[in-house]
């Protein structure tokens, strides 16, 4: 309902244009009967008195270019649009949206959640070579830990400590250190576990697992490391799949051309790993959860129109920012208020259906003004008598009205051919 009843900036564009062509028309109609009434005399096939002839002229002018099919174009076109959408489990904000959506030129994704399910599972406990601890204890550590926190690698790293079996430990002085995260105390021993940014920040000797922390990334894992007093002990990494139709997506979109891209916090090689199996050849890695919204500033900077699909608390920002954000609907409450396109559903060939019901959408708009001038351009003149000195063709009011009227029927048929509309397979 918010989209039917609101104005794309192309129906504001029409309304101008109204705004000038209905005291144009009174111009004309009025100059029309007045050569009819003044000049009548001069022609002896006219059927009745010029001040009558001019009055018909006058009426029928009036009658021809009332501006109901122009007023009619865009929101009708909008309101089955916006319809046909919502059964399709695509629901549009506003008539901007849906408009704005046409012109995009970029998509960019969020990773986690989006293009993967956001249910990281642990993969691999790999130990620092000159640790003293057991792959068990460093899960404990790192279950004790991340217990505290809410992030979903947090989740995954405590599930896979209660399938050990493992009692974890109380943490104290605990810290959550988003883009990077966290440290606490554990029988008074100063703990991080995070990524690679973190460690170097607490100046960690990594050297020891360069090799691993490579072969990890070009694999597409997630490593979280641990270091216990400053001293590297081995780290947690863990793996997210792949939606089902993620790589179908990033193809459809690209063979509609736009540029496809990916944002994410993992690290370069672990990014560009993921975006290998997607086919994304764009990616914005090791971006904190802060700055994706200046990610998407910077592209819209450089004047592309930027779509951002999204479905966590993290994104809504960047949502808000991007010249049209989607929130997939498994996503949080605020990602989707964010968002100018909601998808009912998390399945990612939606957006490119949001995108070609836009553009199928704009096409009827634009089909609808031009049909809707070309009949006032046709008929005004035809109704002032411009063809009665020639051919004794006459536009009388009564027919007038009926020309008006179909021009109205036939741009409401026009848009109502949106119903038929069905998105391209994959």
């Amino acid at each position: 309902e918010q989209a039917q009843g609101s104005n794309a900036p192309v129906q504001r564009l029409a309304d101008k244009v109204s705004g000038i062509f209905v005291p144009t028309v009174i111009g004309l109609a009025l100059l029309a009967s007045a050569f009819w009434w003044g000049f009548g005399d001069s022609f002896d096939s006219l059927p009745m008195t010029p001040f009558l002839f001019a009055l018909m002229i006058f009426i029928s002018v009036l009658i021809i270019a009332c501006p109901c099919a122009l007023g009619l174009a865009t929101p009708t076109a909008i309101m089955v649009g916006t319809g046909k959408g919502a059964e399709m489990g695509i629901l549009i904000k506003s008539g901007e949206a849906l408009e704005q959506a046409e012109k995009l030129d970029t998509i960019v994704f969020d990773k986690t959640g989006t293009l993967t399910f956001g249910a990281p599972e642990v993969a691999d406990v790999l130990l620092s070579p000159a640790t003293a601890l057991d792959a068990d204890r460093l899960l404990m550590l790192a279950g004790s830990l991340e217990k505290q926190s809410e992030h979903p690698l947090a989740q995954a790293v405590v599930v896979e400590a209660k399938k050990h079996n493992l009692k974890l430990e109380p943490v104290t002085d605990f810290k959550a250190l988003p883009g990077f995260g966290v440290q606490g105390k554990i029988e008074s021993k100063n703990i991080f576990l995070g990524n690679v940014k973190l460690m170097q920040e607490q100046k960690v000797d990594l050297s020891s697992m360069t090799d691993d922390l490579e072969k990890l990334a070009l694999q597409g894992k997630t490593p979280m490391l641990l270091s216990v007093d400053g001293k590297l002990e081995g780290l947690v990494t863990t793996t997210d799949k792949l939606k089902p139709h993620a790589r179908e997506s990033v193809h459809r979109l690209k063979g509609m051309g736009l540029n496809v891209m990916m944002v994410t916090g993992d690290n370069k090689k672990t990014a560009q790993a993921v975006a290998q199996q997607l086919d994304i050849d764009d990616v914005i890695s090791e971006v904190l959860p802060s700055g994706k919204r200046d990610e998407i500033r910077k592209l819209m900077e450089e004047g592309r129109k930027v779509a951002m699909v999204g479905d966590g608390i993290n994104d809504a920002p960047a949502l808000a920012e991007s010249t049209v954000g989607i929130a997939l609907g498994s996503g949080t409450d605020i990602a989707m208020e964010a968002s100018d396109i909601t998808l009912v559903t998390s399945d990612l060939r939606a957006v490119a259906q949001a995108i070609e019901l836009s553009r199928c959408t704009l096409s009827k708009i634009r089909q609808n003004l031009f049909w809707a001038f070309f009949y006032n351009i046709l008929g005004i003149p035809i109704a002032a008598g411009a063809l009665f000195p020639f051919y004794g063709v006459l536009l009388k009011p009564v027919f007038a009205a009926m020309a008006m009227s179909l021009s109205s029927v036939s741009v409401v048929g026009n848009s109502l051919l949106l119903k038929r509309f069905s998105p391209s397979k994959l």
